[in-house]
């Protein structure tokens, strides 16, 4: 049985190093759109599939994160959060996978419930 609980509202999530992201709810529309994204990439051997993982994640970094706490800059101040700033937080890789478990993982949750 699925169970409808899902966020429905913005909330945090926490990443390693101190940093946590207030994200929008990981909604059909937000996740299609990523996917969108990550199928531009070209080509069918294993870089390209790491590269459609990773444009993915960041992707969906990009759509739902809309504040954050423990990202600064080059001189050390709170980093603003931009499109392009959120996308060089996804370069780093242990912050990429936290991001997708921790995001996803209602997503995953559902996934697993349907196959109890």
């Amino acid at each position: 049985m699925i169970k409808l609980n899902l966020p429905r509202e913005p909330h945090w999530i926490t990443l390693a190093a101190g940093v946590r992201l207030q994200v929008r709810p990981a909604t059909t529309a937000l996740v299609m759109a990523a996917r969108h994204a990550a199928s531009k990439v070209a080509g069918t051997d294993t870089a390209a599939a790491g590269e459609r993982t990773a444009t993915l994640i960041t992707e969906l970094a990009k759509l739902a994160v809309l504040a954050w706490e423990g990202v600064a800059d080059d001189k050390g101040k709170p980093a603003p959060v931009t499109p392009e700033g959120v996308a060089a937080l996804m370069e780093h890789w242990l912050l990429a996978d936290a991001f997708e478990r921790e995001y996803l993982a209602g997503l995953y949750a559902l996934d697993s419930e349907k196959n109890a």
